[in-house]
């Protein structure tokens, strides 16, 4: 699996040119909430990065660790921890107690409220395989359609394919998360969260959530 330095992971949201406003999402819905899905589109968003969010605060308590390490010790995650987002809530995965993972949802959302905008990406997240499943594709079509048809040059190309989409996909997955899968969650509210079982058949938590409009 890909690591992350601490600083890579710490500093995802430090830039200049963009910054999360708590309004936004509530802005874009009342301008273009005409469009099918959007509504869906944007919880589906918030969602995901409170999945995020909550796994990371999870694994704190597993490792009795602070979120934000010193610059000499490794980022820690715990690996026995998975989730899956819909526009409705997330399920949650794990050996996880009911009140462990409601004081991690709220302890998120304050979190993120607070500016620790972070907490959303997760390199462990489905979106890094997808990112790296299709820059290797493509690099791998692209080396296809550029080089001689020679079996020798062919595979060399294949293997530098490989091996530049194993370089670059991790940085472009986690800009995939922040850009486009994962969104601050400022219009979310927690409505339950119980034990369930996900569509093939797997028990999980289901934290449960519902839009809330920003005055």
């Amino acid at each position: 699996m890909t690591t992350y330095s601490q600083s890579t992971i710490d500093n995802l949201w430090d830039f200049d040119l963009y910054k999360p406003q708590t309004s936004q999402d509530s802005d874009l819905l009342n301008q273009l909430g005409f469009i099918p899905g959007l509504k869906e589109l944007l919880m589906l968003r918030q969602v995901h990065a409170l999945e995020h969010g909550t796994v990371w605060i999870l694994s704190e308590m597993v490792n009795n660790l602070a979120y934000y390490q010193p610059k000499e010790q490794k980022h820690h995650d715990n690996e026995t921890l998975g989730g899956m987002s819909t526009e409705r809530g997330f399920y949650l995965y794990g050996q996880v107690s009911l009140p462990s993972l409601k004081k991690s949802v709220n302890q998120a959302l304050e979190r993120f409220q607070a500016g620790e905008w972070n907490l959303a990406v997760h390199p462990r997240c489905g979106t890094n395989l997808s990112v790296s499943m299709l820059l290797t594709s493509s690099l791998a079509l692209g080396a296809h359609v550029i080089l001689p048809r020679g079996p020798i040059e062919q595979f060399i190309g294949l293997i530098l394919a490989a091996t530049t989409a194993a370089q670059i996909a991790p940085d472009v997955g986690l800009s995939v998360q922040k850009y486009v899968t994962t969104a601050i969650p400022f219009n979310l509210e927690v409505t339950d969260i119980f034990t369930t079982k996900d569509l093939w058949g797997r028990r999980a938590y289901f934290v449960e959530v519902q839009w809330k409009d920003l005055q």
